[in-house]
């Protein structure tokens, strides 16, 4: 399994059940080097205040040998690609992972969900577009894979997905995966963890990718320093912390 989680959400998001020292925690137990942790942007009725990420500075980057990143899964609001980050959150924040739920952008039609996710790529602020294989929101799969690959963006392989959150997604992520392969794009592997006992489960995510014979360097997960450099090329951030990771 790959040493890199980038989604998962703490008690912030009050669907979820584990917190960070939860989460480090178990990252030592399965030798996990780095992660993210994600909680809902605050459009989501259950998300945390925004205050939540701009205090996001008092972690310490490392606690006991593990790397953390500051990230949050914010919302695609609008076909014009808006997420509910910005200002100082973004200032605070080392990874924003973006995506679709009901609650803050109701389904419509593949086309709006194609334009809009593509807007929220060419915004510019969007690393990882998350579970874009959701049945519920269609999308023109090879145009999304297109347009992930030239605004270099990681399309995620979200492994609840497959389990028990977004069921009949497998067929859409397959054929995602096969589309960023051929694109030359990214892939990204998220747990979607909301408890503490599922981190780093990427076992659908990896059986996806092999399927498809997916390049494993176009994965972000498979060391710390990819998905570092990875960042610091999108954002030109250098976290000194972490550099020896």
């Amino acid at each position: 399994m790959y040493p890199v989680d980038l989604h998962m959400h703490t008690i912030a998001s009050t669907h979820a059940y584990s917190t960070l020292h939860d989460y480090v925690t178990q990252a030592k137990q399965t030798d996990l080097k780095l992660f993210a942790i994600t909680d809902h942007g605050p459009d989501m009725a259950d998300a945390p205040h925004y205050w939540h990420f701009i205090n996001m500075r008092v972690w310490p980057r490392v606690i006991d040998g593990v790397g953390i990143l500051r990230g949050i899964e914010a919302n695609i609001k609008n076909q014009q690609g808006e997420i509910d980050c910005s200002g100082p959150m973004l200032d605070a924040l080392d990874l924003i992972v973006a995506g679709f739920h009901e609650p803050v952008y109701a389904p419509r039609d593949r086309k709006h969900h194609t334009d809009a996710m593509i807007a929220a790529m060419a915004g510019g602020l969007v690393h990882i577009i998350s579970h874009p294989g959701n049945p519920k929101f269609p999308v023109d799969i090879p145009a999304i894979a297109e347009a992930a690959a030239h605004y270099d963006v990681a399309l995620e392989l979200n492994n609840s997905s497959f389990t028990h959150s977004r069921p009949g997604s497998e067929p859409n992520c397959r054929a995602i995966a096969a589309a960023v392969r051929d694109a030359g794009g990214r892939l990204a592997f998220g747990s979607d963890s909301h408890t503490a006992f599922t981190l780093g489960h990427f076992d659908h995510c990896l059986r996806i990718a092999r399927e498809v014979d997916f390049p494993e360097d176009r994965v972000l997960n498979v060391t710390p320093r990819r998905l570092l450099d990875f960042l610091e090329m999108r954002s030109g951030k250098h976290i000194a912390e972490l550099a020896d990771f």
